[in-house]
């Protein structure tokens, strides 16, 4: 018996450590919203970009940080640099100056532009309806990702008007990525 229950414990204790965000295209996410209304996160990556495979390795990699973004968000991955197509209110963005086989840096996607993201990594968030929520740049630790992923997710951006009320927003929130 005790066996047994060692062994439950063990398997449980793997399951939660293996937890993965489970990625998606911005196509495949659009189309889950229209089934049931879920806000977006977005990581912007490139193929190139150190600070990128950081983020996915030990942000996104983190139990607790997959764990909250499978429930509350459609994760989206995308390559600001790559050759997908998204069709995006009602416009398809492409990235036609891409060229194959170039090495290192590459053309920006035509949507990285729309959303203007001029550094990688970085992380975007859209509504429930698709819309642009904010674009947050940079390399962000689970626990400095996880005050965005909680304001968002709960809305508490909607009456975040001033720089002073966000000061006070970081002061009191309490976090729980450790």
């Amino acid at each position: 018996m005790k066996k047994l229950f060692l062994l439950a414990i063990l398997v449980t204790a793997g399951t939660v450590s293996a937890q993965k965000v489970n990625w998606m295209s911005m196509e495949e996410a659009l189309a889950a919203q229209k089934k049931e209304p879920k806000k977006i996160i977005m990581d912007v990556y490139t193929n190139w970009c150190g600070p990128c495979k950081l983020l996915d390795k030990n942000t996104f990699g983190d139990a607790k940080v997959a764990a909250f973004i499978n429930e509350h968000y459609y994760p989206v991955k995308f390559n600001a640099e790559g050759t997908e197509e998204i069709t995006y209110q009602d416009f398809t963005y492409t990235n036609p100056n891409y060229q194959p086989g170039r090495k290192g840096r590459n053309s920006q996607h035509l949507f990285a532009h729309a959303l203007k993201v001029n550094g990688y990594p970085s992380i975007v968030f859209f509504e429930e309806d698709a819309t642009l929520i904010q674009s947050i740049a940079g390399y962000k630790t689970p626990q400095q990702l996880e005050i965005f992923l909680k304001m968002i997710a709960n809305d508490d951006y909607k009456t975040l008007t001033s720089a002073n009320a966000w000061q006070e927003y970081q002061e009191n929130f309490k976090g729980t990525f450790e």
